[in-house]
């Protein structure tokens, strides 16, 4: 089978995984909303820290992928299971730290300027997710680890029965009923706990009794901490977590700034940034897939096809953003009132989908690069990219430009500047990536032709 039906395979199994999880909160948002609009608001601020923490973490897990994948690629399986017991050091110091912040949220909810009214809530909801947490990581480490086998599939499943459950749990918890008395938005959040415990059950049952991981010899007794393996870990996974943390909070924080200028503005962005969210669900999944593929052959020696399946990811990142945005484009206003049947709103949010269609094709391609560069050990580099373009000229200019002015140009209120100027970064940054991923595939090719001479 080629690297690109295998590619395609793997992205759309992942694809559908990453829907399902999508829909958790998605089915909070509509459950919280209904029972009222102080759940609703508590249940916005708290899920942005979740979310925030969790990311950040989950991205210094996802970083073990091209470990695994090249020990796949070299025949090694045990050495994936002796990997994978080191990274369970590695999710215990991540759940003790973003324990700590969803235990302790008062600082960022001062510094936030949230209602008082709403700590209380959001703290309850936070504990609640403070249990969840290493329950969400372990199942994360699990996910890595079968993408790194080429079969996501089981995962996929798993999430989409989990979506299946969540769904009656949180109304159920919620609204009460059956002798349980109603928890509010709190209900969610313990809905969030018993699916992640459900999930990450079903998980190691399957990890005990499939044959997929007899080779790997995974229950083997726990080893002793190694210093050595534990610092490559950190040294890919830190930073990864790190830029994926800026690149959220980049996105996160635009919908704070943009909330002051009243209800339809932040109804319209609402609109462009679910919208944008879902999108980017695509070349998350072909980045995925094709960073296991990239790491496979580097494990196997190949460097070659290494680089073949990089470009036939980037390829297809590419063909699917355009299409996908094209289609946006044409169907902007289409789309828009599907979301809203406010006039004033759907005026505001068309032209801003426009411009998720172009913010659509650059965050494809950075997506895809910064994944493939972790196939090759390059981690810090983006981070610095991320932190200038993301937060500095992308957030920060948009909020000069907003609110200030800049030069001969006026300050202009509106959630379109915001998408411009985080449009016109995420282009430099996707243009940065593409030069270090083509410096960085020339080299491979290098030094691989170096090796096959020398052998000669």
């Amino acid at each position: 089978m080629s690297d690109l039906s295998l590619i395609a395979r793997h992205a759309g199994t992942v694809l559908t995984g990453q829907l399902a999880v999508m829909a958790f909160g998605i089915t909070d948002t509509i459950v919280a909303g209904r029972h009222a609009e102080a759940s609703l608001a508590a249940l916005s601020v708290a899920s942005a820290i979740f979310v925030s923490v969790y990311v950040a973490l989950t991205g210094v897990l996802q970083a073990l992928l091209p470990v695994w994948s090249e020990q796949r690629g070299a025949h090694r399986p045990e050495a994936i299971g002796q990997s994978l017991r080191q990274g369970l050091y590695l999710c215990a110091l991540a759940s003790v730290a973003g324990a700590a912040v969803l235990l302790s949220p008062g600082p960022l909810l001062g510094a936030a300027g949230v209602p008082p009214a709403l700590h209380a809530p959001v703290e309850r909801y936070l504990a609640v997710l403070a249990t969840a947490l290493p329950l969400a990581l372990l199942f994360r480490l699990f996910s890595t680890l079968n993408q790194a086998l080429g079969q996501p599939r089981l995962v996929t499943h798993i999430q989409v029965l989990g979506l299946v459950l969540k769904v009656p749990l949180s109304i159920w918890l919620t609204f009460g009923g059956a002798g349980l008395p109603a928890l509010g938005v709190e209900g969610c959040a313990w809905a969030t706990l018993l699916v992640q415990a459900a999930m990450l059950a079903t998980a190691l049952w399957l990890a005990r009794t499939q044959a997929l991981y007899r080779p790997l010899r995974l229950w083997q007794r726990l080893e002793r901490p190694d210093g050595r393996q534990l610092r490559h870990f950190a040294r890919l996974g830190v930073p990864a977590g790190l830029a994926i943390l800026v690149e959220v909070t980049s996105f996160t924080l635009m919908a704070l700034f943009i909330a002051r200028q009243g209800t339809t503005a932040a109804g319209a962005h609402q609109i462009a940034a679910n919208l944008a969210a879902v999108l980017y669900m695509v070349p998350l999944s072909l980045a995925i897939a094709t960073s296991a593929r990239v790491s496979f052959w580097r494990g196997a020696g190949d460097e070659a096809r290494a680089r073949l399946a990089a470009l036939t990811g980037f390829k297809a990142v590419g063909l699917m953003a355009i299409a996908l945005a094209a289609l946006l484009f044409i169907a902007k206003d289409a789309v828009v009132t599907l979301y809203s049947g406010h006039a004033a709103v759907v005026a505001v949010g068309a032209p801003l989908v426009a411009w998720v269609a172009l913010y659509h094709v650059v965050d494809a391609v950075q997506c895809f690069c910064i994944f493939v560069l972790r196939c090759y050990r390059i981690t810090i580099a983006p981070l610095v990219v991320y932190s200038l373009l993301l937060w500095g000229a992308g957030l920060g200019g948009g909020y000069v430009l907003a609110y200030h002015g800049w030069g001969p140009w006026p300050a202009q209120p509106t959630p379109a500047v915001f998408w411009i100027t985080s449009a016109a970064a995420l282009a430099v940054t996707a243009l940065a990536f593409v030069a270090m991923l083509r410096r960085c595939l020339a080299r491979a090719d290098g030094v691989a032709e170096n090796l096959n001479q020398n052998r000669l």
